[in-house]
Parts: structure tokens; sequence; C-alpha cells
């Protein structure tokens, strides 16, 4: 039986452990932390694997990645056996993946999106590509969990509406939900390339938020050696948690972390 295990930690120093055992390891992201090096951001000197490494004093293998401003469930082997089982779930699309996301406007109350994705090259990072890519499928299903209408003339209306909302991507595509969102109409607050500029500068000077508010809540996926189902979650933490509490909206989130996985 493999137990998870909890640990409050300096978040600058070391990364809070979600679950370990001897095969792979947990732990929750913060918004801002690279998950490894990369040329688009080559002042970055702290990445969650090195940070990782350093705190459990072995190497770690990163089998999925989360954007940078993204928080949440971050999964790492503790072997490249192991990495393989893990990275062959994802690939397979065998894994669930739970997001929250905060959006502009108030998005149907549930639904999917089917919208094909096409890889951009980077500019830095891709330099070596020189076209892009075909496009590939890529699906999130959506449900909204909760409003707000705020007396603020932003845009083009009299008020500001938000919500909050639940996301499962089937695919990882780069940017799948964030592409998504917008796609759909309802851009996430905080998103600085595909949002809308005038609703992100409004929660960093009302609300003091200036990070992308979206967060993996949860991974649910099979042990790759045990078989066991698991189960690994991590609140949205930090800005984002105090969003969700400014708004009212603390028992809407409770009311979908007791839905089933």
């Amino acid at each position: 039986m493999y137990r998870p295990i909890s640990t409050s930690t300096d978040p600058v120093e070391t990364l809070p452990v979600i679950y370990r055992d001897e095969h792979l390891v947990a732990v929750n992201k913060p918004s801002g932390l690279l998950v490894h090096r990369s040329p688009i951001d080559r002042h970055e000197t702290r990445f969650a694997l090195q940070v990782l490494r350093d705190q459990l004093g072995q190497r770690v293998y990163p089998v999925h990645r989360l954007d940078k401003p993204t928080s949440g469930v971050l999964l790492f082997a503790l072997s490249p056996e192991v990495a393989r089982l893990l990275s062959a779930q994802f690939a397979g699309h065998r894994v669930g993946k739970h997001y929250l996301a905060v959006v502009r406007g108030w998005c149907p109350e549930q639904g999917e999106i089917d919208h094909a994705i096409r890889d951009k090259p980077d500019k830095l990072a891709d330099r070596d590509r020189q076209s892009e890519a075909p496009a590939r499928e890529a699906q999130t299903a959506y449900r909204r969990l909760a409003t707000v209408e705020l007396p603020y003339a932003l845009d083009r209306y009299p008020q500001s509406r938000y919500a909050l909302v639940a996301l499962q991507p089937r695919q990882g595509r780069k940017h799948q939900l964030r592409r998504h969102m917008k796609h759909l109409g309802y851009p996430i607050i905080g998103d600085a390339k595909y949002g809308k500029g005038v609703h992100n500068r409004f929660f960093q000077s009302e609300f003091d938020c200036d990070r992308l508010l979206l967060a993996c809540t949860a991974l649910i996926l099979q042990h790759p050696l045990s078989g066991e189902n698991l189960a690994l979650s991590a609140p949205p933490g930090d800005r984002f948690a105090a969003i969700i509490a400014r708004f009212g909206w603390t028992d809407a989130l409770r009311e979908e972390d007791r839905q089933p996985a």
C-alpha cells in the first residue's frame, strides 16, 4: 500500500510534496516556476526539476509538464523505467487531468471544446523548425461551477462578469486550455498571451492578483508498478484561493471536490 504524505515546506527552497513512494513523487508546483530549463526563459535559474532533485537528494524524471504560470499537481518518476511507464499513460490519454480556471464572462454551463491545435514554433525554443507543425486534435470538457458580476465597466458592458470553471483536457497540447478557452470566447484571467489585458490589469490592481488563474488540481492515474489507482490532488493555493474566497465561490468548489472523479 502506497500512502500519500503531506509536508509543510518553504516554497522558496522546496516544493510541497503531495505523494511519494520509492518509484514516483508528486508535488504542488507554484505559479511562476518552470518545470525544467528552457531557452525561452534564459534568465531563470530555478526549475522544479532542479529544486526537487536537491530536495530529495536523487535524480527525478518529469513525465508531463505544466506551463510556467500554471500551478498545481506535477508528477515525476524516480527512475527511467517508471518514467517510461508513466509517460505511456499520458500519451495514451489514460490519465485524468482536472483543472480549475477563472475566466472572463459566463461561459455555458457545460460542454466540450473540440478544436485542433497547431503548434507555433517559438523563435528561441524551436529555432531548428522551419515551419508550423500540422494541427492536432484536441478536446477539452468544461463545466461552469460559479459566477460573479462586479459593478465595473471594463469592456463594452456596464458590469464585468467572471466564472469559475472546471476543465478536463483529453490531450496535453501546448497551451491547450488557454487556447481552448480563448477559442470559446472566455479567456482565462491573467493570461498574458491569450487573454484580455484590461481584465488582467483589473485583477492586478483591484485584487493584487498578477498570476494566471489556472491550476491543475488533480491527476487520476494507475500506479505503474502496483496497479493501484492514485488520486493526486492539490488546492489552487495563494492568490487563486483568495479570489475564490473573495467571490464567494468556496461552497461551489467544495461541492466540486465531492463529485466522483
